[in-house]
């Protein structure tokens, strides 16, 4: 466990109770994303809570490793799925060095949540190989969906800093491609996923290792 970063709750799981298909409509497109890769390919899951997205990764057949801070997420993880190896770890963690190299990487709503997001997507790139994907999500923020939260007074419940754990991050397409593009990734698509178009709940970026 890294000792220079801040003990922070990542990642899609917040202890064993939580409902299989919370997240599942991020499930279709980053599946979609991944179709091309080879059979056996291998891909890490960033953040991988309680297991259940890994459980369909290894049900198409690739090689998964999850990561998670979160103790009883992966505890449950185990249970759940026990042909997946997973591991209680720091996004800020040496990733290559702990579980090798992947054909992809997969984070799903864990960004938002992290003081050093930087640090997170160079030890991801650390990890993939060359011309390696990574897809993460994290909920859209756009000019429309911030007006309307702001005109249907939401927005302090939207930004709550009264949320133990909550998001401290608020991404729209733009900083994340330049996040992306900074530390050395191609940014290959965009995805809405969610309710309407420009007010999606969750954005996917699919990025390529340069």
């Amino acid at each position: 466990m890294s000792t220079t970063q801040p003990r922070h709750r990542y990642g899609t799981g917040y202890g064993a109770a939580k409902a299989d298909g919370t997240d599942a409509y991020l499930w279709r497109p980053v599946l979609g994303q991944l179709a091309p890769l080879p059979g056996g390919g291998r891909v890490l899951d960033a953040g991988c809570g309680n297991g259940f997205f890994a459980k369909q990764l290894r049900e198409r057949g690739f090689d998964v490793v999850g990561m998670d801070l979160e103790e009883s997420g992966v505890e449950h993880a185990r249970k759940l799925c026990p042909d997946v190896h997973f591991e209680v770890a720091s996004v800020y963690d040496d990733i290559a060095a702990r579980f090798g190299q992947f054909d992809a990487v997969v984070s799903l709503e864990v960004i938002e949540h992290l003081y050093d997001p930087r640090a997170f997507v160079r030890r991801v790139r650390e990890c993939l190989r060359p011309a390696g994907l990574f897809i993460l999500s994290t909920p859209y923020h756009g000019y429309l969906k911030n007006l309307l939260i702001a005109l249907g007074g939401k927005f302090d419940a939207h930004v709550s800093p009264l949320w133990d754990g909550g998001h401290i991050k608020f991404w729209s397409r733009r900083t994340l491609t330049r996040l992306l593009e900074e530390e050395g990734f191609r940014v290959d698509a965009f995805i809405g996923a969610g309710r309407l178009p420009g007010l999606w709940k969750s954005m996917i970026l699919v990025g390529s290792r340069l």
